[in-house]
């Protein structure tokens, strides 16, 4: 076994919201390539535990963690968790996410707060507790996965969400800034529109067959093309890539 068939031996991920997906896809890819996994959801266990099993049955090691990643307490006990069974982490992937349809004048304080803590905020705070093991060790990837609604002013009645996925990548900029010194590279992968399970009450504004053709290689993305990106960017072979956006869009999205 070489170190191209397994890029990520020796390394340690957590991958938050990776009961299903693209969250799930990441968390099989980097189990894949060698890395140990831990597998990050909310409420249900039975799907973080398929995951799980799924992994071991490749030959991987994974762990499921049940945490609500808008709270900094709850990061704070995932990332003791992984160090507690693995001893460090290298990769941190923030993939949580949610999207709710609201036009801008509807949406409360509340409602506001509630999208930036899941969305934005546990990026910050997944971040924090992992660069210092990360400094420590002169290595980390740390990877938010964002979207191409906040970098084309391509829908409405999303206010908070087009917000927060904007603000990943500034997060991830200035991560790279900081802590590029120590090893440690920060990156955004904006996913396009993705064949994934959603509720698709709220994407009642999407018309999906005129959007696949307008998509140049005429398909939607699998959760496994975002996964792809991600293990690049996890990799030595990404080590030089830093505080960029990596769209994975199908070319439907160009700049």
């Amino acid at each position: 076994m070489t170190a191209q068939d397994k890029p990520l031996q020796g390394r340690v991920a957590i991958v938050t919201g990776s009961g299903r997906n693209i969250g799930r896809a990441i968390a099989l890819a980097f189990a894949g390539a060698g890395a140990r996994v831990v597998v990050n959801g909310h409420r249900d266990r039975a799907a973080l535990d398929a995951v799980v099993d799924e992994i071991s049955q490749g030959g991987g090691e994974a762990i499921a963690c049940l945490a609500d990643v808008s709270r900094d307490d709850d990061i704070a006990r995932m990332v003791a968790l992984a160090k507690e069974n693995f001893g460090h982490v290298d990769i941190a992937v923030s993939n949580v996410g949610k999207r709710p349809y609201a036009a801008f004048l509807d949406i409360t304080p509340q409602d506001w707060d509630d999208v930036i803590r899941t969305n934005l905020s546990a990026a910050f705070y997944l971040a924090r507790h992992v660069i210092p093991m990360m400094r420590e060790r002169r290595f980390g990837r740390i990877i938010n996965i964002s979207g191409f609604s906040g970098f084309f002013a391509h829908v409405t009645h999303r206010a908070h969400s087009v917000s927060a996925k904007f603000g990943l990548h500034g997060l991830s900029k200035a991560i790279a800034r900081e802590f590029g010194p120590d090893g440690i590279t920060a990156n955004t992968v904006a996913p396009g529109m993705i064949d994934t399970a959603r509720d698709w009450s709220q994407y009642r504004h999407v018309d999906m067959a005129k959007m696949t053709a307008e998509i140049p290689v005429r398909r939607l993305g699998a959760p496994e093309d975002i996964a792809e990106a991600c293990l690049f960017l996890a990799s030595e072979g990404g080590g030089f890539v830093s505080g960029q956006v990596i769209h994975v869009n199908g070319g439907q999205m160009m700049i």
